[in-house]
Order: C-alpha cells, then sequence, then structure tokens
C-alpha cells in the first residue's frame, strides 16, 4: 500500500478526520436564519465519511450533496445514511473540490469543516461563492491562531504546512473582501481534538499496525500521527480551528 492508502486506512471507520465534534456542527447551525418549511439545497464539501453530514441530515430540510475525493469514505457514509434512513436526504459524490459539477447559485448552504484548506481558504471562498445563492450561506472550519503571538517553533511548523494559517480577524477580512457578510464565529475548544479526533485515532493505532503486518510505512503514519498529537498537546493554548460562518452578499 501507499502512504495515502495507509492514511485512508488508519481513518477508516471513524466518525471524523479531523477535529470536531457534534455539538460544533450544531453550534454552527445555530448561526443560520434559513427559510424554514423550504427544501434546502446543501453542498458538504470534503465531507470524509460524514459525522457532520448526518447532523446536517438530521437538523436540516432538504438534500445534501456529500462531497469527498475518496470513495473510502462516501462508501461508509451510504451505510451510515441507509442504517439511519437518510438516504433520501443525502447524495455522495466523488469529486475534486476544486473541481465541482455545480451550477451558479444552485445551494442554500455550503458547509465544509477542517477541509477548505486542500485548496487554501481564500481560493475556496471566491470558488464556491458562485455556487452559493444570494443570501446563501457558507460555513467552514479552518485552522486559526488563536493568540496574536506565539513561540517560534509552532509558527515555523505551520507556516510551512499551510502558509495561509492566520488569525481570526484576518479570515474574517478575507470572507468579507470576497463578497460575505460575517454572522458568526467561534473557536473549537480542545475536547474537539483531543476526546472526538485524536484519542479515538490513538485507539485505532494498534489494529492498524496488525492488518497492515507493522510494516515500515504503516508505522511512520502512526509516528507521524503521533507527532501531530504530541505538537497540539505542547501548543494547544495558540492554535485550533475557526468556525466562520457567512453569508453571500446581494
Amino acid at each position: 500500500m501507499t502512504e495515502l492508502e495507509l492514511i485512508i486506512d488508519l481513518h477508516k471507520n471513524s466518525e471524523r478526520q479531523g477535529p470536531g465534534s457534534e455539538n460544533d456542527t450544531l453550534k454552527a447551525l445555530e448561526f443560520l436564519n434559513l427559510p424554514s418549511g423550504k427544501n434546502l439545497k446543501v453542498a458538504d464539501i470534503g465531507c470524509g465519511s460524514g459525522g457532520q453530514t448526518i447532523s446536517l441530515a438530521n437538523n436540516l430540510n432538504g438534500q445534501i450533496t456529500a462531497v469527498d475525493l475518496f470513495p473510502e469514505f462516501l462508501n461508509e457514509l451510504n451505510e451510515k445514511s441507509h442504517k439511519l434512513g437518510l438516504m433520501d436526504k443525502i447524495v455522495t459524490l466523488e469529486k475534486s473540490m476544486d473541481d465541482l459539477p455545480f451550477k451558479r447559485n444552485e445551494f442554500d448552504l455550503i458547509w465544509s469543516e477542517g477541509a477548505i484548506y486542500n485548496i487554501g481558504f481564500e481560493n475556496g471562498l471566491r470558488k464556491w461563492k458562485d455556487y452559493l445563492k444570494v443570501g446563501g450561506y457558507l460555513a467552514v472550519s479552518e485552522i486559526t491562531w488563536i493568540t496574536q503571538s506565539r513561540p517560534k517553533e509552532i509558527e515555523k511548523f505551520w507556516k510551512a504546512e499551510y502558509p495561509e494559517v492566520n488569525v481570526a480577524s484576518n479570515k474574517i477580512k478575507q470572507l468579507e473582501n470576497n463578497g460575505y457578510s460575517l454572522v458568526g464565529y467561534f473557536c473549537l475548544n480542545q475536547d474537539s481534538w483531543i476526546e472526538t479526533y485524536y484519542k479515538p485515532m490513538q485507539g485505532r493505532f494498534e489494529n492498524f499496525l496488525k492488518r497492515n503486518n507493522n510494516s515500515k510505512l504503516a508505522r511512520k503514519v502512526v509516528e507521524d500521527n503521533q507527532a501531530e498529537i504530541d505538537l497540539y498537546q505542547k501548543f494547544k493554548d495558540y492554535y485550533s480551528y475557526g468556525f466562520y460562518i457567512a453569508r453571500k452578499n446581494e
């Protein structure tokens, strides 16, 4: 298996492939002023195995197009939605988020938890805006500095990993400069990283190594993820995911 295939294998059969929780999804939803009774059109871009997709389907009236590049995760989401009787509300689409087949002004809501970084925050704002109706909402979570200054070690790491990392005020300016009005913002708490993402991942390490014959590459995947966890534990007071909820202006 390639390293990418092993990473997918590690994250299979997990509720989430990044920091977040059902409480965060529901909190973000509270900022929306969507018309009641209307059959909404929603896109969940970079949905993974769909933890948040299920929450959206349970709390919104309409149909959700759940988009991800990896069929392994979409198959899991299809199984979940079938078991929960949500097949009529969730349609999966295997596509890259920078090559979407959507029409202009198609959606009332575009959702993306911990995924927009794949094409860059501002690039995503611009590309996805075309798919939103005027007055429609964009809700995304994005790696964000939560202090104005920070140790050089973590600054250097994130600048190398994701040069667009920034404080919330600058992210909000980007939203406003690209035709959105902020309606809500909050920062994910540490439980959304540790309890709902990192601890479940660590619990999968042993079986992951066993089914991959404890190969050198499988061990590397575990070591890399453990290093990420250690980094967060050391510097968790300096960064998190910011959840940005914004409305497309007329």
